[in-house]
């Protein structure tokens, strides 16, 4: 079995789809399908069953897919290894942040990590939960900062602080003076919120839901930037993190405490307990944890 048949196989097991794989791979779909076909005749056994249009997984291609993620895991455990020989000189270090995180609590960590590695390839991407906690399990990327908890036993977690949620609504509001809001004004007011595939509107939905009622926005959109953009305009009220709204000092929105209850946040570090925790990585995260504690972020 090659490496390289493994990947292909591993890259097919995401997409099901021969076509979508191959581009993907940057090879032609009769390319990816000769090598599975070579790769399920050393095996002597299936992996996909193709019924019709669709690509499905054996059983035989489900326990494939489970150890050929762990190969690549200890390859890239092993780069880790070789890699920290010439100490911080060179690498990458990949993290995947909560879009309510990432514009706030993570440039002044990335700019100090740089300018003391800047041969270290870093990349800080934007992702939902769910797609930190799949990029970690599949080694995509080394760390992840969520709110947690998010709970694997493959994964480890280093609380970093906590956060407030808080009302925010445009600066003519009838309510923006108001000392403080309870959650049951989403029952009064129209409002603008994330989707409920995000964590932070599920956290909210609970929190509503304890109160008898689930809320109903007038409009859902996929960013803060967005959202607050239509809650400035009047077209309805929002929930976000305090530390957001504080940072990004909008002067034509107010923020406004919510309390009854009051609603906070735990965000923290995720990356993998079973994986070589290179030296990019520890660093890392000593600064993050000294920026926050030093008060570099807006809480």
């Amino acid at each position: 079995m090659e490496l390289k048949q493994l990947e292909y196989f591993l890259a097919l097991c995401q997409e099901l789809h021969f076509t979508r794989a191959a581009e993907k791979l940057g090879i032609t779909q009769p390319s990816l399908s000769q090598q599975i076909r070579l790769l399920e005749h050393e095996i002597g056994m299936p992996l996909f069953d193709r019924i019709g249009k669709k690509t499905m997984l054996t059983e035989a291609g489900r326990a494939l897919q489970h150890h050929g993620y762990n190969v690549f895991h200890e390859l890239t455990q092993a780069r880790a290894v070789i890699s920290e020989l010439q100490g911080l000189k060179r690498g990458t270090l990949k993290i995947g942040a909560l879009l309510t995180v990432v514009n706030y609590l993570l440039p002044p960590t990335v700019l100090g990590f740089h300018n003391s590695y800047p041969n270290v390839e870093l990349s800080v991407l934007g992702l939902r939960t769910g797609d930190i906690y799949t990029g970690l399990l599949q080694n995509e990327i080394d760390l992840g900062i969520v709110l947690l908890p998010m709970e694997h036993e493959d994964l480890e977690t280093i609380p970093l602080y906590k956060e407030t949620l808080a009302l925010a609504v445009s600066v003519d509001h009838p309510i923006a003076q108001a000392a403080f809001v309870t959650l049951d004004i989403l029952q009064e007011l129209p409002s603008v919120l994330l989707p409920n595939t995000y964590f932070l509107r599920q956290l909210i939905n609970e929190q509503c839901q304890s109160l008898a009622f689930t809320p109903q926005p007038v409009l859902e959109m996929t960013t803060m930037e967005s959202i607050v953009t239509m809650v400035s305009k009047g077209l309805g009220v929002t929930v976000l993190p305090k530390g957001y709204l504080d940072y990004i000092n909008n002067p034509h929105i107010c923020t406004i405490p919510l309390e009854n209850p009051v609603i906070t946040t735990q965000i923290g570090v995720v990356y993998r307990k079973n994986k070589h925790l290179c030296a990019a990585s520890r660093v890392f995260i000593e600064q993050l944890v000294s920026t926050v504690n030093t008060g570099g972020t807006a809480q």
